[in-house]
């Protein structure tokens, strides 16, 4: 290409690349690209509503529903073993004492007393700050994380308490409380907040550990300053179900 100027017979000078010539044909290169990445990965379909995006929370949901049945399969067949063994009637009364004593402490019997609920929920999410001095809140500050959980849990240990329900599962001694974002994720199973965690022993002295919690204090710091869901509840007598899950311990061998 030349230009009027350029027009007289002689050698025709090659064009001079501009910096704006070169600058704009490598911004629509790239746009370019990013359309081709676009359709190459959504393969003609709308991104944000692609089904295929979704597997992943439908397989958990999928899992978890199926962990539960077979919780509750296993409960049922254990049922069932501890009533043939009572029928065999092959140990004395004070095995059986000791053997109750045992799945009592272990946690796979049900156990009924009186209980306190705790309820934690996450924040609006519009929520601002309700006290003076207080920075706006962050995602963070306004949902339930598994520290907060855990202080509940161990506080009502601390407390003398017996037994302890998560949501509805009964917590034993490999029992871990893990989330995942604002997601709790229990013994295979999958939970969304409002949390609920029931335990079993005396009133006062629980409601007394929730309160000496240092862990505990500081979650009220946000349930004060930006809405948290706190509520504590005594709910009378209340019978905990038995943990009915595999208690095979799983651990690490050396490889030799």
């Amino acid at each position: 290409m030349s230009n009027s100027a350029d027009s007289h017979k002689g050698p025709v000078r090659r064009p001079r690349w501009r910096p704006v010539r070169v600058l704009t044909g490598a911004v629509f290169a790239l746009a370019g690209l990013i359309f081709f990445t676009s359709f190459n990965t959504a393969k003609g379909t709308n991104i944000r509503t692609d089904a295929s995006l979704l597997k992943l929370s439908d397989l958990i949901q999928e899992r978890s529903h199926k962990n539960g049945a077979l919780d509750e399969s296993n409960g049922n067949l254990r049922d069932d073993v501890e009533s043939l063994a009572q029928r065999d009637g092959g140990g004395t009364k004070a095995d059986e004492a000791r053997l109750e004593a045992l799945e009592e402490n272990a946690g796979t019997k049900k156990l009924k007393g009186k209980a306190v609920t705790v309820t934690l929920a996450d924040a609006p999410p519009n929520a601002t700050a309700k006290l003076p001095g207080y920075p706006e809140p962050q995602p963070n500050d306004l949902v339930i994380h598994q520290q907060d959980l855990q202080a509940v849990v161990n506080a009502l240990w601390k407390g003398g308490a017996k037994g302890i329900k998560v949501m509805d599962q009964r917590l034993i001694s490999t029992s871990a409380v893990r989330c995942v974002g604002n997601t709790l994720i229990l013994q295979g199973r999958v939970y969304s907040p409002p949390y609920k965690v029931t335990a079993v022993g005396d009133p006062d002295k629980l409601r007394t550990a929730l309160t000496a919690s240092p862990e505990i204090q500081n979650y009220m710091l946000y349930v004060n300053a930006y809405g948290l869901g706190w509520k504590v509840d005594d709910d009378g007598a209340v019978t905990l179900p038995g943990y009915s899950g595999t208690v095979d311990l799983h651990y690490a061998k050396p490889v030799e």
